[in-house]
């Protein structure tokens, strides 16, 4: 068996190669979380249907990533090993952002509601076929010494191309004139144009990773680490639920932190608008056509991308704190930071102070998308890399299936059609999430 060599030391131009797609998915992605609701509320959905409409998201990400991980982890083609992934999913969800908001233009076929549904399904599941295998990439390509770091400027992409995704309806309507309002049941021309900006950059950004990051041949890879290029026979769902009974118990630990935290940013994406709508500009349950109505969900928009440039700024700075702390600790304030900016969301009555609990949110979301992989990745056999970030994906969309299914019946029949005690519940399950991260045990104190 030959000596296992150092992997080298990429400069830093190089890991941010590597993850400019991720500006291109989160530019989709905030489109996403910012609108989804808002299309949909424009198609006829009622406020306590909206998480279960919002339930494609999750499931096709449980189905989708540990597949897409499993199969990746065994890719080897003139492409690569992870770049196929995301070509096929960058393709597939820039129709998707095309499609969702022209469902009205299908309704011969059926109701416009369900296929902006059935788009949003397709959208998200074409994201995490691009999104699992970005997080594998960096463990691939990085030593262990630069893997915060990798992560860490992924969250910064991420933040950025949030904050120009989630802003991006506001601008069209507030500084070049896009219509914000439009007749019952269509969505208006500054969302539209939005979602086309979006399918057009996140393809464009998937296209510059793909063709300038050159990823490890499986010979590369046999000398970086012991084993790898063992032929292994696949037994494709036999694996993976094997993978999953042996998971590392550092996965397990973090499993109950990411559920608080999940389900309320599940709580957070789902009923902001109608909760804003409501509390703060007082608009009438049911109305969907109003000027009002149209200020609020652009001013959530304006909100979302606030909170993602927090995230991107403060991702540059985890490490430090993780550094003179530890990773659960910096975790464990950041998720604190979360839950208070939720809460006090109930308290404000003018919607620009909502910019100060942005913040706290913001501190949240961006050690949500770099501490538990931080924390994970040292605990993961490396040729098991990409199955295991995908099954890490449950613990992400557990959470997210189960507030869909009861969150809207607990908004209907506990809080009256007031959305706005969904955010107040959400802050308190941040806070538990923050409380929870102290016990987890990470294989060095193991």
């Amino acid at each position: 068996m030959g000596q296992v060599k150092l992997k080298p030391r990429l400069s830093n131009l190089q890991i941010i190669n590597m993850s400019v797609g991720f500006f291109g998915i989160q530019f989709g992605f905030a489109l996403q979380n910012g609108n989804a609701s808002r299309i949909l509320q424009t198609f006829g959905a009622d406020v306590e249907h909206l998480s279960l409409f919002w339930l494609a998201a999750p499931i096709t990400g449980m189905i989708v990533q540990p597949i897409i991980g499993h199969y990746s982890d065994k890719t080897w083609n003139r492409l690569g090993r992870r770049r196929p992934y995301f070509l096929v999913g960058a393709i597939l969800t820039a129709l998707a952002l095309i499609l969702m908001p022209n469902s009205a233009l299908m309704a011969s076929l059926l109701p416009p509601i369900i296929i902006g549904a059935g788009m949003l399904m397709i959208m998200d599941a074409s994201i995490n076929v691009a999104m699992e295998p970005f997080r594998a990439l960096v463990a691939d390509k990085l030593p262990d010494e630069q893997r915060s770091f990798g992560f860490s400027v992924q969250t910064f992409l991420i933040g950025a191309g949030a904050i120009a995704g989630s802003w991006l309806p506001y601008i069209l309507s507030e500084y070049f004139g896009l219509g914000k309002v439009a007749p019952a049941g269509q969505v208006p021309a500054n969302v539209i144009y939005s979602f086309y900006f979006g399918a057009a950059i996140l393809l464009g950004t998937i296209l510059y990773t793909i063709f300038t990051t050159k990823e490890y041949s499986p010979e590369e890879m046999a000398d970086y680490y012991e084993h790898t290029q063992e032929v292994e026979e696949s037994n494709g769902l036999k694996d993976i639920l094997k993978d999953f009974s042996k998971m590392p118990p550092t996965m397990r630990q973090l499993g109950l932190v990411q559920f608080f935290s999940w389900f309320a940013l599940f709580s957070m994406w789902v009923f902001t608008t109608p909760a804003i709508a409501q509390h703060i500009y007082k608009v009438a349950p049911g109305d969907t056509s109003s000027i009002k109505f149209a200020d609020a969900g652009n001013w959530v928009g304006v909100l979302f991308g606030i909170y993602n440039g927090v995230s991107a700024i403060y991702a540059l700075i985890l490490p430090a704190i993780a550094k003179a702390t530890s990773k659960k600790v910096a975790h464990a304030i950041s998720l604190t930071a979360g839950g208070i900016g939720l809460l006090s969301i109930y308290f404000i009555s003018d919607p620009h102070y909502l910019i100060y609990s942005m913040i706290g949110i913001g501190l949240a979301w961006g050690s949500i998308l770099a501490m538990p992989y931080a924390i994970l990745s040292g605990s993961i056999p490396a040729k098991k890399m990409g199955v295991y970030m995908g099954i890490f994906n449950f613990f992400i969309t557990m959470p997210q299936i189960v507030n869909g299914f009861f969150g809207g019946l607990i908004v209907k029949h506990l809080y009256h059609d007031q959305a706005i005690y969904a955010i107040v519940l959400a802050g308190i399950f941040m806070v538990l999430g923050a409380i929870s991260v102290m016990y987890i045990q990470t294989k060095k104190e193991s």
